[in-house]
């Protein structure tokens, strides 16, 4: 039993690490491949991203759509952001991004990223305690 334990938590931490991992060199992705059309937290050429796991495609406050992507009705999560990313036509026919991730880890790194800045619950702000 107590080797079970220890294989269980190494394990948990492996896969742990691993995430943090791929959410970091997803970020890194996304700031070296995807900045010149989108941003977090501003729409510029794309929408913003922040949020878009769980939102519906072509629904991004103030970004205006294409008219296939404001037709669209799915909802980002992370299988259909893989499929985006691998041939956007695919996802949403006539839509405007001429762009992909061709290599399959790429993909699943940037959108762990995203997933890890979609949370419908983040983590409230750093506030220091006060000085007594």
């Amino acid at each position: 039993m107590r080797l079970f334990c220890v294989l269980l938590l190494g394990v948990l931490g492996l896969s742990a690490g691993a995430q943090a991992q791929s959410v970091a060199r997803g970020q890194a992705l996304f700031e070296s491949r995807c900045v010149a059309c989108h941003s977090l937290d501003a729409n510029r050429v794309g929408p913003a991203l922040r949020g878009v796991v769980g939102r519906t495609a072509g629904k991004a406050k103030d970004y205006f759509y294409s008219e296939a992507m404001a037709a669209a009705t799915h909802v980002w999560d992370v299988p259909q952001l893989k499929a985006w990313l691998t041939n956007p036509e695919t996802v949403v026919p006539g839509q405007d991004m001429n762009y992909r991730l061709d290599i399959a880890q790429d993909r699943d790194d940037v959108v762990a990223y995203l997933a890890s800045v979609s949370t419908a619950n983040p983590a409230p702000p750093f506030l220091p305690l006060p000085r007594k």
